[in-house]
Order: C-alpha cells, then structure tokens, then sequence
C-alpha cells in the first residue's frame, strides 16, 4: 500500500502514543505524536497536517470531552480543510455527535480496533482531499460556465481563422494567440479547450499582465506550507489545477525576462516544483498563450526569450481587428443588444438606420470589448424603440485640437489610454510610462473601462 499524507495524534497517554505510533507508521507519510494539546498550534504552523487524531479528555478525572472540543475549534481555526477524527475512551454517543456538529469528520472509541481506526483515518484524509478538489474544480467551472460563447462571423479573415482553429483544435499543440486588446483572444481560447479532447477538463485562465513577480511561481507552480511568511496551508499552482485540461497564459507578452526562463523549464520539463518544495510535480496540460504585443520584434530587442517563443509558438492565430472585418460589425451589434434588451427588460428594441451608419464607420479602436460596451450603454440610455446615433456614446476619433470635444474626465482618461496603446503598439509597460501610472494601475484602468 503507497503511503500518503501526514496524521496528527494528540493523547497525554505515552503507552497509546507509542502504539499508534507503530501502526499508523504502515499507512501514512508522516506520523507526529505530541502527548500535550498545548503543542497544536505550533504543531499545525510548522507541519502540513492532513488528519488530526485528537484525544477528547486531557486532565485527570474529568471526563466531559469539553477539552476536545475547545482544541477541534482551534484546529479547524488554524485550518478548515484538517479532516478531525475524535478519540474518546467512553462510548458516549451524545459527545460524538456533538464533536461531528462543531466540524469533526468521524470519532473512535477506545479500546480500539486496528482495521476500524485505520479505515476511519484513511477515509477522513480521503474525504479532505475530495474537499479541496471539488472547491478547486468549483471555481474553475464556475469562471467557465460565464464565458461567452463564440462569434465567427463572415468576413474572409474570420473563415480562415475557424477553418485553422478546427484542424488545431483536436490536437495537442501549443497555440499561441495574437490580436490586438478586445479581438476576443480569451473568448477563441476557449473555443479551441471546447473543440478539443480536453473539453472535459478545465480550463485555467492567467493573466500574466497582473501577476505580481512575487506571486508568479507560488501561483503558476504552488506552495508548501512555510515556504513563505503567509503560506498557512499547501496550495496548488495553476499548472496542477489544470491538469488534463488547458492552461491559458493571457498577456504573455509581460512576463518579465528572468520569469520567462522559469516558465520555459516547466514546459519543457512538464513537471513543476511547489515554492519551498524539492519535489517535482509532473503536468498534463495544452497551453495557449495570448499577446497583443509583436513577440518576435521583442525577441530582437532582447525583451522576449526566443526558445520559449518557439515552445508557446507551435500554431500562431492572428485574430483581426473589428475594423478589418466591418461585416461583422452590425451582426456583433445585433448579438449584443439581443443580450443586453433581454438583461435590462427592453425587448424589441432595434437600431435605425443612423446608428447602423454610425456603428459601421467607427474605428473601434477597443475592437468587440468596446463594441459590446457600448452597445450596452446604448441599451440602457435608449428610450425609444429603435437605437438612435445619440444613444451611441463613442470617443470621438478624430478631434481638432483647436476644438476639443466636451467630455468628462473618465471619458477624457479612457481616450488617453486608447491613445497611449497604440501609439506604443501594445506595450503595457510604455504605456505604463508615457502615462505616469505603474503597469498595475493601467491594468486595473484597462479593466474599469473595458478596453
């Protein structure tokens, strides 16, 4: 039998300490024995503790259990997920229904069997580890079920991207997506995990353009408990949690240098290694990249490693901007006000012929994010029965200096971000500076104007 995980045993009798000792040697990784409930705290701080064998009666002649069920609160304090099994040498039903009430998983009885305690440690750490699975899987099938779905279209330039996305989609190969910021790059990642033979699985979601440097390795690979001043408990990076699924990095492109080389081991290794861990994890993901940045010309300016360009770089799908595919421009419309109509109770509404013309001829410069956006707003301020040119709050493309428009500052900053990205063709971090913000700041400002 493979032993896994590490069970605490907490009883102020030595002789059953030493006992258990030896029989639960056979079945766990790790066996800690303290003879005095004093030592939990410091115990569950230093260790990773999956299973607590906890003693319910500690000073001599009292028999209460109240003992026991102070130190299951302050277990379950320090750690929700520690699976708890109570140990009482009274049979005392009562007791241990109350100990399961205040979060125990089972209890024992002393005199004790062998093959029952055993069975209930191994169950309740078996039960733990269901519990941290299901609250991972929770999360990620909960960001996937928002997704929306995807809008091909029918430009020529839109065609030719389904018809690559449908022979690359059954494979595993690595896919690296570009397009400009609101081409819908997150929303086609999706669409390739839907199509291939992982669509069971999950797919994970990074944006790498706000992950912090400190934060990159205990998110992408995980942690052990204590690797670092607030690693309480082990976590699993993004790598495990995908696995078996997909693996989507977005922004790629911002990854700072001396971070890219790490990244580039765990691909090439398949396997990552946990923060404060020297175990190596092996990994079973397809990953997609994301970028509105031009990699190659940052290879050339030392800004982008070239072989994990190469690695992330196996198919490469531009994705056009809205205003090279205008065919597509009033159907996105139409799809958008179908959705917003039916969220704001304004069904029926439709877009006269003005607000068609308007539509059509926008640059779009935040391309469908934008469009969407928009649309939105449009829903919402529209008080006739068909979309009106003035119902369509858009930045004005071209504004003579000499006659500024009248605007309001959210709408007077939005414009400079717009601006400042493509004057630098996407670069966050020069954008970042021409504007006078950290990178941070434009990213949260970028999110807060949905550009």
């Amino acid at each position: 039998m493979v032993k896994q995980g590490t069970v605490l045993v907490v009883d102020d009798n030595k002789g059953i300490l030493k006992a258990l000792g030896l029989l639960l040697d056979k079945y766990f990784d790790k066996v800690i024995l303290i003879s005095s409930p004093n030592r939990i705290a410091g115990t569950l701080w230093n260790e990773r503790v999956d299973v607590v064998l906890l003693d319910m009666n500690f000073s001599a002649g009292i028999n209460t259990g109240n003992e026991g069920i102070y130190w299951l609160s302050q277990i379950k304090k320090a750690d929700a997920n520690i699976q708890v099994v109570v140990f009482t040498a009274y049979a005392d039903i009562d007791l241990a229904v109350r100990a399961i009430k205040e979060g125990a998983a089972d209890f024992v009885v002393k005199p004790w069997e062998n093959d029952k305690l055993i069975a209930t440690l191994l169950s309740a750490y078996n039960l733990g580890k269901s519990k941290k699975e299901v609250k991972f899987l929770k999360g990620m099938r909960q960001e996937l079920s928002s997704a929306a779905p995807m809008f091909w279209g029918a430009s020529q330039s839109m065609r030719q991207v389904r018809l690559l996305v449908d022979k690359v989609a059954a494979t595993d190969a690595n896919v690296l997506i570009t397009g400009e910021n609101g081409t819908g790059k997150e929303v086609l990642a999706r669409e390739i995990h839907r199509l291939s033979s992982r669509a069971a699985e999950l797919m994970v979601t990074v944006d790498m353009g706000a992950l912090t440097e400190s934060l990159f390795e205990s998110e992408l690979f995980g942690h052990v408990k204590g690797a670092f001043t607030d690693a309480r408990t082990d976590r699993i990076g993004k790598f495990e949690i995908a696995r078996g699924g997909t693996l989507f990095l977005d922004e790629i492109g911002n990854l700072s240098y001396h971070l890219q080389a790490k990244l580039l081991s765990a691909i090439q290794s398949r396997s990552v290694v946990r923060v404060g861990s020297n175990l190596s994890v092996p990994t079973d993901i397809r990953l997609i990249c994301a970028t509105n940045r031009n990699l190659p010309e940052m290879v050339t300016q030392k800004q982008f490693r070239e072989d994990l360009l190469y690695r992330i770089n196996t198919i490469h799908i531009e994705i056009p901007s809205l205003r090279e595919r205008k065919e597509d421009i009033l159907p996105l419309a139409e799809m958008f006000l179908s959705r917003y109509a039916a969220k704001y109770h304004k069904q029926g509404l439709g877009i006269d012929t003005g607000a068609q013309k308007k539509l059509r001829d926008y640059p779009w410069p935040g391309n469908i994010r934008e469009l969407q956006h928009t649309v939105e707003k449009a829903v919402i301020v529209c008080e006739t029965e068909n979309i009106a040119e003035d119902n369509l709050l858009m930045a004005s493309p071209q504004v003579s200096a000499a006659q500024p428009a009248v605007s309001t500052l959210e709408q007077m900053e939005r414009d400079m971000i717009v601006r400042a990205i493509r004057i630098n063709d996407g670069n966050m971090s020069a954008v970042a500076a021409q504007l006078g913000i950290t990178r941070q700041t434009l990213y949260n400002k970028i999110k807060k104007y949905e550009l």
